[in-house]
């Protein structure tokens, strides 16, 4: 190597270097967490893991999330993703499956009376298809396991289910798979 060349590298080195190098951490660390979220096949809530209570006791799993596969609705006659888990029971009481704020309480023809609950971490719990007369208001603090209403009938969507539960679970704005984080499968 010439002395010119290699001189010229020096500075090159001495006046960008520390970019260099810098760029090369932050690059490192990116293709680390990634290659971890992936390799875990989980979403990172940032506040270590959360444990879920199950929204029914003693409830079936009617019909399941599948946000790929397109599922029947009888009612509406068509087919569709199914973001949530319709869950039924003999007991019809619901109960908050974690700790927050109720966000909202209302009314949709097609999903019925709905409870939506805002968690920690970025989670948003929506209970849909249940009866008129709720336990909470927007603004209420609930606990796991508090019961804040009751399944029924009220989804006009998905009429010919009978009384259930409709629920979905959201992680910052994005639907998630329920079953991730309940044991639904069990019962």
């Amino acid at each position: 190597m010439e002395i010119g060349k290699e001189n010229k590298f020096v500075e090159f080195l001495k006046k960008y270097g520390i970019y260099v190098v810098v760029g090369v951490v932050v690059f490192a660390v990116a293709l680390t967490f990634t290659l971890l979220a992936a390799l875990n096949g989980s979403v990172r809530t940032g506040g270590g893991t959360l444990d879920f209570t199950l929204p029914m006791n003693n409830a079936t799993v009617v019909k399941d999330y599948s946000d790929t596969a397109l599922q029947e609705n009888s009612t509406l006659n068509q087919w569709e993703a199914h973001l949530a888990v319709d869950l039924t029971s003999e007991d019809s009481d619901v109960f908050a499956v974690y700790d927050g704020t109720v966000a909202s309480v209302g009314y949709d023809y097609l999903s019925g009376y709905t409870i939506t609950i805002s968690h920690s971490d970025g989670f948003l719990s929506i209970y849909s298809s249940l009866a008129e007369e709720v336990e909470v208001e927007e603004g209420d603090k609930v606990v796991a396991g508090e019961k804040i209403g009751s399944a029924s009938e009220s989804a006009e969507g998905e009429l010919d289910m009978g009384a259930h539960l409709h629920f979905t679970l959201m992680l910052n704005d994005d639907y998630v798979d329920p079953n991730d984080y309940l044991s639904l499968q069990l019962k």
